[in-house]
Parts: C-alpha cells; structure tokens; sequence
C-alpha cells in the first residue's frame, strides 16, 4: 500500500528540479523571423531607463507571475507586452530545457516563428530600446568565444560553522561559469541570452 502511494505521490510531481517551486521563475521567447526571406532571430536591446541591466542584449520575456498559468503563458505575455506583437500572431514551436542558474534561479525558453511584420511595430521604448535580428545562416557559421568567470563561496557572519567539519578552515569548492560571447556588427551578444542562444544553435546544427 505505502509504495502504491508513494508511486502515485510521485506520478504528480509537478516541478522539474528540487527547489523549483521557491525559485525566482522567468521566461523568454526565442523569436524567429523571416527577414528578405530568410531566418533571422530576433533579439532586444533593454531600455538604458530600466533600473535591472539597462542597455543588454535579451531575448522578449520576464518574471512568472501567479496570474499566469504557465511559463509559456508568461512568456507570450511579456513579448505582448514588450514588442506590440498580437499574442494570435506568435507560433509556438517548441520548447528548449530550462536554464537553472542557481537553485534559486530559473529560466524557461521557448522557441517561437514571430507572423507580423515585427521590425515595424511600435515596441514598448519603456522596456525596449531598440531591436535587432540575426541571420541564423550567421550564427551557424559563427564560432561563439568564451571567458571564465570564477564564483566564491562567502557565507554569512551567522553561519554555523560549528555544524561542518573543519569549521571555520572548511574548503569551499569554487564555481566557474563559462560566459559565452557573440560579436555581430555593433552588438555583443552574452550572459544568459548567449546561453540560450548557444544551446539553441547547437541544436540546429545537430539536425542539419
């Protein structure tokens, strides 16, 4: 009996990675776009006025809500919001893995082919400070450059170091985390966007 419901208390686990369901939740659109009859991927440039990574590169998304019943759901929210797009115009494709940055950070990606004219509608300049395309002929010819960026371990005044072994001499095992850079023309794609952009290409590459 116990393992009859343990299986079935198991069967509806919702959420995907231990700590999911306190994470800080995001989701992005990877738009693609037809441009003089070819692909292109079609990315932001955030609003120098933005209090959060004013002037970055990203992709259309933001923050899940609690209203929202799905990150997919927000996703085409905030590019409705963000680029002016009619929600009836945005072609779901599919859906890449989630990027879990930290276990207290989550972003769900969505690949979407982007029907209007989106180059001529009038994107929100709150958020938006420009927008910009790619062709993805391009970037499956470009070879992405990368740097590491190491990550210490700083744990609080109140931490209880009398709990671990070795105390206060414990050895914190450093992070690295491999940044990834795209240069086209006058914009440097990286941080979570190249990431999710890399892993994208990839995955074309594997197919063609």
């Amino acid at each position: 009996m116990f393992l009859e419901q343990l299986k079935k208390k198991l069967g509806e686990q919702r959420f995907r990675f231990i700590g999911e369901e306190e994470a800080y939740r995001s989701a992005v659109l990877l738009p693609i776009v037809q441009v003089n009859g070819e692909w292109h991927i079609l990315f932001e440039v955030r609003s120098f006025s933005l209090r959060k990574q004013p002037g970055d590169i990203s992709f259309p998304g933001g923050r899940v809500d609690e209203t929202d019943e799905s990150p997919l759901e927000a996703a085409l929210r905030e590019t409705h919001e963000e680029l002016g797009i009619d929600r009836r115009k945005i072609h779901v494709i599919g859906e890449l893995s989630p990027l879990v940055t930290s276990p207290s950070f989550v972003i769900y990606p969505y690949v979407a082919a982007l029907k209007d004219d989106i180059l001529r509608l009038p994107y929100n300049k709150e958020e938006v400070e420009e927008i910009f395309t790619v062709p993805i002929k391009w970037l499956l010819n470009y070879e992405p450059y990368s740097h590491l960026v190491k990550i210490k371990f700083i744990p609080p005044k109140d931490f209880p170091y009398e709990k671990i072994v070795n105390g206060k001499e414990y050895q914190w095992r450093m992070r690295e985390i491999e940044e990834w850079f795209y240069d086209y023309r006058q914009y440097t794609i990286w941080g979570l966007t190249a990431r999710i952009l890399k892993y994208f290409i990839e995955i074309l590459k594997k197919e063609m």
